[in-house]
């Protein structure tokens, strides 16, 4: 079952996200065998199958919670994990910058926990393909539950251990997407995966990571259309008379570089010293 495209009542199986009085978040996923143990409480599955979502329960200690199945904001910073997910505002900007679209053929190097995993897998649809090369086996097991668990069968999706860099053999692929500390390594073998104009994109937490991918792709001159971006996300508090922007927000979390590849034997055009 795929549970990100699920409608209708909650169904055994499916993960759900509870939201307590204070909007805070708990993911779990509804085992017949196994209460949801909460704040203090537990909850019997069977209480909550067969309910639409937005549904109000109450544990054991009489405390409501609603329930819904989880977006992919509600789900991505609550998955469970062993390095920093890519956050949900990132994700975002990834798939529209990556210019995502259903059937596309799509690489994907450094799976983390999966999150990004299954945005890309929901926006590909089920005539897509992605295709994951992780170089830590620990990261590939945790992510392969994560999407099992959270995103449900996906039989478009093939992982790889090992290193992009050294063995990316796919040809004709749309879309390549890294998420690992040195992209300027992949740059080559990223030229050779993607069909012309198919663009490669980058996820980098440091500037200084940035200029040399960027550097990397101007010397290549295979490249064009060359663009660094990040997102900053603020929450607004909106209660009665009181509206003001939120004392914490999202502010830098990584920056976005993407480049479109030109067509076999051209170079990228000359540039003004300014451009």
């Amino acid at each position: 079952m795929n549970f990100s495209k699920a409608k209708g009542p909650l169904q055994e199986n499916e993960p759900v996200v509870f939201l307590d009085r204070k909007d805070r978040e708990y993911l779990f996923r509804l085992d017949r065998g196994r209460p949801v143990a909460i704040r203090g409480g537990k909850i019997s599955v069977d209480e909550i199958i067969g309910h639409d979502e937005g549904s109000v329960v109450r544990s054991s200690v009489n405390e409501p919670f609603l329930v819904f199945r989880p977006s992919m904001p509600q789900l991505v910073p609550n998955l469970p994990r062993s390095a920093q997910v890519i956050y949900p505002k990132d994700i975002g900007s990834i798939l529209v910058w990556a210019d995502l679209f259903p059937g596309a053929r799509v690489v994907e190097a450094g799976v983390g926990a999966g999150a990004l995993s299954m945005a890309l897998l929901r926006a590909l649809g089920d005539d897509g393909q992605l295709i994951s090369y992780e170089i830590r086996a620990d990261f590939v097991e945790l992510a392969q539950k994560n999407v099992a668990r959270y995103f449900g069968a996906a039989p478009n999706w093939t992982v790889k251990i090992g290193d992009v860099a050294a063995r990316l053999e796919e040809r004709e692929i749309d879309r390549v997407i890294l998420d690992l500390p040195e992209p300027w390594h992949v740059i080559e073998p990223a030229w050779k995966a993607l069909r012309p104009g198919g663009i490669l994109l980058s996820y980098l937490p440091t500037v200084l990571q940035v200029k040399s991918f960027v550097d990397g792709l101007r010397n290549d001159k295979r490249f064009a259309c060359i663009e660094t971006t990040e997102t900053l996300m603020r929450f607004w508090h909106v209660k009665g008379m009181s509206v003001r922007p939120q004392h914490r927000m999202v502010a830098h979390t990584g920056f976005l570089t993407s480049a479109r590849r030109l067509a076999d034997g051209q170079k990228d055009i000359p540039r003004g010293i300014d451009s």
